[in-house]
């Protein structure tokens, strides 16, 4: 047993963050297991999309200050951002199943996927700045594109607690549901774009999707990216296929490798 545990089923890989007799509180060797962890899903063009979630009755509690001392003078390797790759920054869509509570790095890490489940009832909050430090893991860029700039200020300046219902009216997350009903509808989403979405295709979106929002494209540029992406694609094996698997009524059978064939263009922006 390890603090983060991968197995790797139909397309999905699920990554657990295994700490429950800590309520998976954060820690270095966690972090650095996810950003391994992470890596391998992504190389792996077995991997056709990622769920997170945690061990147990919570998602993530927080860092783990049993020390006492978890705040200490910050040393020269010392990042606010040890999740490294961001979820975000990978070409698989990844999906956060929060089973429960997220408080603090443990909510900021969720805030890094491309969708949040969330658990209705638990509890979530950015709770840093009642610490004595700030909010982390690129709080400060995701929450205000996840929620606008008024929100991010409530919830980065004040640390207040909120269930998953307001979670949802915010835009923190895309769902809440009772918490034994999380993982299941992660996994179910998951396993319909291993099925159902061209790999290529969701690479090539998410990191557009993302990419854009981190550079500032402007519409026009992304038009561009568009229109240079579909040239990627329109024509090739698997464009052909999606089309033929819709009008047969039947599972499409992708063939491209993002691993084997993914590849810059050619100003670098991926």
């Amino acid at each position: 047993m390890t603090d983060v545990v991968v197995s790797v089923s139909d397309g999905v890989a699920l990554v657990t963050l295994n700490r429950p007799h800590r309520r998976n509180a954060y820690t270095a060797p966690m972090g650095a297991l996810l950003n391994e962890a992470y890596r391998r899903c992504d190389d792996d063009d077995a991997v056709r999309a990622i769920v997170l979630t945690g061990a147990g009755d919570a998602f993530c509690a927080g860092a783990d200050i049993s020390d006492g001392e978890p705040f200490g003078a910050p040393g020269d390797t010392f990042t606010a951002s040890p999740i490294d790759p961001a979820a975000f920054e990978l070409r698989t869509p990844v999906i956060a199943a929060v089973n429960g509570h997220a408080i603090g790095i443990g909510l900021t890490i969720a805030l890094q996927t491309d969708i949040r489940i969330v658990a209705a009832d638990a509890k979530y909050a950015v709770v840093q700045v009642r610490r004595g430090v700030l909010p982390d893991c690129m709080a400060h860029w995701t929450l205000p594109r996840l929620v606008g700039g008024a929100v991010a200020a409530d919830l980065l300046l004040t640390g207040r607690t909120f269930d998953g219902r307001e979670a949802v009216t915010m835009g923190v997350a895309t769902r809440a549901l009772p918490a034994g009903e999380v993982l299941d509808a992660a996994m179910a989403t998951a396993r319909d774009i291993a099925v159902n979405v061209a790999p290529m295709s969701a690479a090539l979106s998410k990191r557009l999707l993302w990419d854009a929002m981190t550079e500032g494209y402007s519409a026009r540029r992304v038009a561009w990216l568009e229109t240079e992406l579909h040239r990627r694609v329109m024509g090739g094996a698997d464009a052909r296929e999606g089309v033929a698997a819709f009008l047969e009524r039947r599972a499409p059978r992708w063939s491209a490798s993002v691993s084997r064939d993914w590849k810059p263009l050619s100003d670098n922006v991926f």
